[in-house]
């Protein structure tokens, strides 16, 4: 994957930004389709590629979801395994979370994760779900924005290294590890809400153009 160099400073943000406008917006337009389809199925796709990306890489998840795709609805643990090895780092315990998360939501809510996903009017509570829910193993604060993200929720920021690395560099943050517990997340969360207020540019557009500055690549 290409890296970009460029010095993290917020006028070499705002002119990213206005470089790569165009691709940030279509590849947010992307997600939003996914949640306007309807597909509990592609939902469902999406938040199995959240269980793979969780600390690895998007690049990981992406290979893993593709071998694994034709199993996601009723695939057994070993096959899901199987599937998985030479596509991702750990696949007895990921294709544990694709079963065990599967069993549940079934169980929940039938798989019918569009409509679950919109009995929330709360958009935190959303999360608060998906990260503090047991059923559904893999998805901390992290990754349930991720996911949300994904399929087109707005407002919820993704904090991976990247885009911690980028706001410490910025003096946003004192340091880059990771918001253990609900509370820091969302206090980091609104810092870098609140930057993307001040600089003009939309929080949703921000969380890409920090992840692009430091892979050199705008994906999942």
């Amino acid at each position: 994957m290409k890296r970009n160099n460029a010095e993290v400073t917020f006028e070499n943000l705002k002119r990213i930004h206005a470089e790569r406008q165009d691709a940030i917006r279509a590849r947010l337009g992307e997600f939003a389709s996914i949640r306007e389809s309807g597909s509990d199925a592609r939902l469902w796709e999406e938040m199995v590629f959240c269980f793979f990306t969780g600390g690895c890489s998007a690049r990981m998840g992406i290979n893993s979801i593709e071998a694994v795709r034709p199993l996601l609805l009723s695939g057994s643990q070993p096959e899901l395994a199987a599937a998985l090895v030479g596509k991702h780092r750990y696949p007895n315990a990921r294709s544990r979370y694709v079963v065990e998360s599967r069993a549940f939501l079934k169980a929940d809510c039938g798989l019918r994760l569009r409509e679950r996903l919109e009995s929330f009017d709360c958009p935190t509570e959303r999360r608060d779900w998906l990260a503090r829910e047991k059923g559904i193993k893999g998805l901390g604060y992290k990754e349930a924005s991720h996911y949300l993200r994904n399929i087109g929720y707005r407002g919820y920021a993704i904090l991976d290294k990247h885009v911690l690395r980028c706001m410490l560099e910025l003096g946003v943050i004192d340091e880059d590890k990771p918001p253990s517990t609900r509370s820091r997340y969302l206090a980091t969360e609104k810092l870098l809400f609140d930057m993307a207020r001040r600089i003009g540019i939309d929080p949703d557009e921000l969380d890409l153009v920090l992840w692009s500055l430091k892979t050199g690549v705008i994906l999942k």
